[in-house]
């Protein structure tokens, strides 16, 4: 890549951000892996101290409105700054005129830039935003177990959706049938062609096989293990949260019950809250088991790596069960993964919920399956 090239990052959340740094990394540091379809990508040694990046991004931030988000985006964009990346901050949710004003102050940057990063291909904001793009280059970065769900859509040629959402009310189909233009733009030009002269490129810790003419590259989180760690270990047990009770996919009652029982069987202590998990169900949580409640201020890949962190840090189907194992290689914390049992997931839940949840946990590689016994009785 040509030194002089314009890159521009577009990223909405804090993982996304940290994974745009670490793309950042390997563009600097290690060449495209040439992916064989069916078989799991290929680890890096542990990395050399990373070196200041070839080339500066611009690195916008296009913020959620909840406090957590904000929050951990904020601390990771000084890590990005501190690397010499150019971070903007750019309010597009929230006042009713913000995504107006911010489609218009970045369509001029997204039309002029030659490379452009996105971290949420399904994101209406961002899909807007690369209408009028040019870039020769578009690289995808995870926003975790999501990019699994993007490659498979994009391969089947269908529209982008997102694995948990449900088909709505006749208004949503309305706006969904307006947006079509849109959406089908984006995935056009996120479908790579042979021949043609615009190169895509998945940068993933996840399992996932490239479309023809598709580059891949492995995120094996060298960044991270290179800046922070290895970290100390404590003797308990940790264990993760999800959203899916928020975001409508797991019964509340069933996933208390689960946590109780996880805390009860490994001997947890603390438990790391995901970004979206509201305050009323942590509450309860604590109340129910005893367990610490975190609030992490960083993406836990970071948190675990700087430390301390327990000997095992257990799961449900997420993110996380694909990213740890490469953050904490070598440092001998065990990964485990607890199902979700079918039981669990609420009447509205949508029917792709079963099938994707079960996939994420059967791709995780270096994680320990849980016995059956340590999930909570059913029926």
């Amino acid at each position: 890549m040509n030194p002089a090239t314009t890159t521009l990052a577009l990223v909405e959340s804090p993982v996304q951000l940290l994974n745009v740094l670490e793309w950042a990394h390997a563009e600097s540091t290690a060449p495209v892996l040439d992916a064989v379809p069916g078989q799991p990508p290929r680890r890096t040694p542990d990395p050399a101290p990373p070196a200041a990046p070839a080339e500066p991004l611009r690195i916008v931030v296009l913020p959620p409105t909840d406090p957590m988000s904000r929050g951990q985006l904020r601390r990771v964009a000084t890590l990005a700054r501190d690397e010499g990346h150019r971070v903007q901050w750019q309010e597009a949710r929230g006042a009713s005129a913000a995504p107006l004003k911010a489609l218009g102050a970045l369509a001029g940057s997204v039309r002029r830039a030659e490379r452009i990063v996105i971290g949420d291909p399904f994101s209406r904001f961002v899909q807007l935003l690369l209408a009028p793009a040019r870039a020769k280059d578009l690289v995808v970065v995870d926003d975790g177990t999501a990019t699994m769900e993007f490659m498979a859509q994009l391969g089947r040629g269908e529209r982008l959706r997102r694995w948990h959402r449900t088909g709505g009310g006749t208004l949503a189909r309305a706006k969904e049938l307006a947006y079509a233009p849109v959406s089908r733009r984006a995935r056009r030009l996120l479908t790579p062609v042979p021949g043609r002269s615009r190169r895509v490129e998945v940068f993933s810790s996840m399992p996932v096989t490239p479309l023809p003419g598709m580059e891949l590259r492995v995120n094996d989180f060298a960044w991270t293990r290179a800046r922070f760690g290895p970290p100390r270990l404590t003797k308990g047990t940790d264990l993760v949260g999800t959203s899916l009770v928020e975001t409508g996919v797991v019964d509340r009652d069933r996933y208390l019950q689960a946590v109780r029982t996880l805390t009860r069987t490994h001997g947890a202590t603390r438990y790391f809250a995901h970004r979206r998990e509201s305050s009323e169900k942590l509450r309860a949580l604590a109340e129910a088991t005893g367990l610490e409640i975190v609030r992490p201020d960083l993406p836990l890949e970071l948190i675990a790596r700087r430390g301390p962190v327990g000997r095992t840090v257990v799961s449900f189907p997420s993110t996380v069960v694909h990213t740890l194992p490469y953050a904490l290689s070598g440092t001998g914390v065990t990964v485990a993964v607890c199902d979700i049992d079918p039981d669990w997931l609420t009447g509205t839940a949508s029917p792709r919920a079963r099938g994707f949840l079960a996939g994420v946990t059967d791709t995780a590689r270096d994680v320990r399956r849980l016995p059956a016994g340590t999930a909570p009785a059913t029926g």
